[in-house]
């Protein structure tokens, strides 16, 4: 029998006393150390795909380091036990400077993250809460109906008039659709001034670009799939109408200063600048992505502060659209007010996954609290069916960047430069909380 290398740290680990293992560290460096454990790490990533085809987000490592067409499926239980050793061989690394000791701990998180998500796929299903914990770094507050109901209350005084005031509210904001002749004009132009905007405060790759489709039948309403030396192709989904608002929130979110953004950043910044290898992979069920989607979140609000956002879409987007700017104000007002209905998300999430609601409870707790329809409440629920907590990232994921962003003073440029230390550091939600709180820039 021939032993992998990870296959003699399990063995090692496994035996009483250090053996072999304590042999093996003490002939290299702490850095020699991590680095193994981070390449080792990799390709134990890349074997999860074949038990959960959604598992790993963008790859642009040694195309080698993939098993083998044809090679046998490596069994949850190995990957786990593996997953575990090499977290034990990790934690002799123990010296080094701040980025060093970050690393280390983002590079834990991510094994911690692939733990639970193998046991997942095994079978070993968590709680809402210890998944997200696992998996994030984070538990995202609950809210029950009554955090709502004030809400719902400003809505009801916005839009008057007989039916149920989902309907009413829906049938205002549908005005506001973006015809389909006229999406990828829109879309183009919206992603444009979110990329000049973004540009002007962070510097990235000169080769780096993206492509934009238009796909439908898919659980989600934008998606950036990352390709590598700062190239990303852009889907957006056209199944259900996008309002005129969307097209700033996907253009920013996916591309400036949102994935692209940030992909491409920790592309140059630390897999290619520094070598950690652990960012030529992007799994979906790792710390990162907190960082990644509400990074993506609070960077809208971060290019496009909101009178300004608001002046370009009236003046250039509407204009475009075909659409009618009359009655504008009173669409953002509510388009306000129905943005503080995003926790209901994730109470939906919880309580469906957790076994309290059935899929008919949970659709109609979004059509009431969360101001979908009954088709938009659907897709979200196909959306939390397929990838479970991560939909704490978003809006939980939003409010951690935006504290740690916003300690540091409301200088607009100061929150630039924590902004992009977020984009281009490992930093995970316990990172943001941590360092928010001590106001370390």
């Amino acid at each position: 029998m021939q032993l992998t290398r990870i296959g003699l740290v399990v063995l090692a680990v496994a035996l009483s006393g250090c053996g072999l293992f304590c042999d093996r560290q003490a002939g290299g460096t702490v850095q020699d150390t991590t680095n193994q454990v981070a390449e080792d790490y990799v390709r134990l990533e890349l074997h999860m795909p074949a038990h959960d085809d959604n598992h790993v987000d963008a790859y642009f490592g040694p195309e080698e380091w993939k098993p083998p067409a044809g090679a046998p499926v490596k069994p949850l239980a190995e990957i786990t036990s593996e997953a575990k050793a090499l977290q034990a061989e990790l934690a002799t690394a123990d010296s080094g400077d701040e980025m060093d000791m970050l690393r280390r701990k983002s590079l834990d998180g991510r094994l911690r993250a692939l733990i639970a998500r193998a046991e997942l796929a095994a079978g070993n299903v968590k709680s809402f809460d210890d998944e997200s914990l696992a998996l994030f770094d984070t538990v995202a507050p609950h809210y029950d109906a009554e955090h709502f109901d004030s809400v719902l209350a400003e809505l009801d005084a916005l839009v008057p008039g007989d039916g149920e005031l989902v309907d009413r509210v829906n049938g205002f904001r549908d005005q506001f659709a973006i015809p389909k002749d006229k999406l990828d004009e829109v879309f183009e132009a919206a992603i444009g001034e979110c990329r000049r905007r973004a540009l002007q405060h962070v510097e990235l790759p000169e080769n780096e670009g993206f492509s934009l489709e238009y796909v439908s039948n898919k659980p989600w309403s934008g998606y950036n799939w990352y390709q590598g030396d700062s190239q990303s192709l852009i889907q957006i989904n056209t199944d259900l109408p996008s309002r005129i608002d969307r097209s700033i929130d996907l253009g920013c979110h996916e591309g400036y200063p949102g994935h692209h953004t940030f992909k491409a950043l920790l592309e140059r910044e630390l897999a290619v600048g520094r070598g950690w290898v652990e960012f030529t992979i992007d799994p979906l069920y790792a710390p990162q992505s907190l960082i990644a989607e509400g990074s993506a979140n609070y960077g809208v609000d971060l290019v496009f502060p909101r009178q300004e956002r608001i002046a370009f879409e009236k003046e250039v987007l509407f204009p475009l659209a075909g659409l009618d700017a009359a009655q504008a104000d009173r669409y953002y007002r509510i388009q306000e007010l129905v943005s503080k209905l995003g926790y209901a998300g994730n109470e939906a999430a919880r309580r469906f996954l957790d076994g309290e609601w059935t899929r008919e409870q949970a659709i109609e707790w979004m059509q009431d609290y969360g101001f979908m329809n009954a088709d938009r409440a659907a897709q979200r629920l196909d959306f939390i069916e397929t990838y479970r907590s991560y939909v704490i990232n978003y809006n939980w994921g939003k409010d951690l960047v935006a504290q740690y962003v916003e300690a540091g003073g409301a200088d607009a440029e100061e929150r630039w430069q924590r902004f992009k230390k977020v984009l281009t550091m490992p930093l995970a939600a316990s990172d943001l909380v941590e360092q928010g709180s001590s106001g370390s820039s």
